[in-house]
């Protein structure tokens, strides 16, 4: 394989990112603010507001994960380990199947209370479409910082990085933890804002691998691939628009390597595009123009593991 030629000569130096400028502030309103507190009390005092304790704030950027709903993604986060679980909630009317049964054993054992409550709570606090009568409280998931990460390119090892770039739909982020954790991906790479994170959607679609997985939260994504291009990996764009297909990345897949998916629709930002060494697409050789990018994530991150087993 022929040497990574000098970075100074593949690309000229870019200038600093245009920050955010915009404004996030909030002017207070006129008005009888005597008036506005008695009517909050009246509010309050007719119906208590309900506990949302539980359930992770809106504007909350970390990671999430504190809500775990499905019999899979439950039973994963115990025998994991690796956070502490709160409490378990299961509807009373729940067959006492085989993944049930495991679950209240490491329950047990790891002295996690487990509660039996009507199906009606359960649809109550459910966050996902099908809660299978099973939801945990846990800590949230610990993320790891990406300098973190790319610390280990000193070592023998290849990295096997996937950057997600902007994907918005719980479901589709689930699958491609899925597949990552399944393809021994060394750390994923989720951009802190304008894409969702672990909600109980996409724990639940992950069938418990957001458990085992190292998950990073960067600010920029485009900074984030500047900084792994500064540490020796190379960053490989999947865009439907590129010529060169992803079976053509040859000897890089054996190198330190990062797969940057784009998001539903718009596929990769103009940036990421920008900032990748390569661009390449899956072909697509029926009627279609492109693949779900779950779909595309479970074809590529398995293209990088055949070229490194061959």
């Amino acid at each position: 394989m022929t040497r990574r030629p000098r970075r100074d000569a593949r690309r000229p130096n870019r200038g600093p990112e245009r920050g955010d400028a915009r404004g996030a502030g909030r002017g207070t309103g006129r008005g009888d603010a005597r008036g506005a507190q008695r009517d909050r009390t009246a509010r309050s005092a007719r119906s208590p507001r309900p506990d949302r304790s539980a359930r992770p704030r809106s504007n909350d950027r970390s990671l999430g994960g504190e809500q775990i709903e499905g019999r899979q993604a439950v039973r994963e986060l115990l025998t994991a380990g690796r956070r502490r679980t709160r409490e378990i909630l299961i509807a009373e009317d729940t067959d006492k199947n085989p993944i049930i049964s495991e679950i209240l054993d490491i329950a047990r054992s790891q002295r996690v209370v487990v509660r039996q409550v009507s199906r009606k709570e359960i649809d109550e606090q459910a966050r996902s479409e099908a809660p299978q009568g099973v939801i945990a409280f846990a800590d949230a998931l610990e993320e790891v910082s990406l300098d973190e990460v790319l610390a280990r390119t000193a070592q023998a090892e290849k990295l096997f990085l996937v950057a997600i770039d902007g994907v918005t739909d719980p479901g589709n982020l689930g699958a491609i933890l899925r597949s990552c954790e399944g393809a021994g991906v060394d750390a994923v790479i989720l951009p802190r804002h304008r894409a969702v994170h672990i909600t109980p959607s996409a724990a639940k679609a992950s069938a418990g691998a957001v458990e085992y997985l190292t998950m990073c939260l960067t600010p920029g994504l485009p900074t984030a691939i500047q900084l792994m291009r500064d540490a020796n990996v190379w960053v490989v764009g999947l865009d439907d628009a590129a010529d060169k297909p992803i079976f053509g990345m040859g000897d890089l897949a054996c190198e330190h390597i990062c797969l940057v998916l784009g998001a539903e629709g718009p596929g990769l930002s103009r940036l990421v595009r920008e900032r990748c060494d390569l661009i390449v697409s899956i072909p697509m050789l029926g009627a279609l123009s492109s693949l779900n990018v779950s779909a595309a994530a479970a074809l590529a991150t398995y293209e990088v593991v055949r070229a490194r087993r061959q």
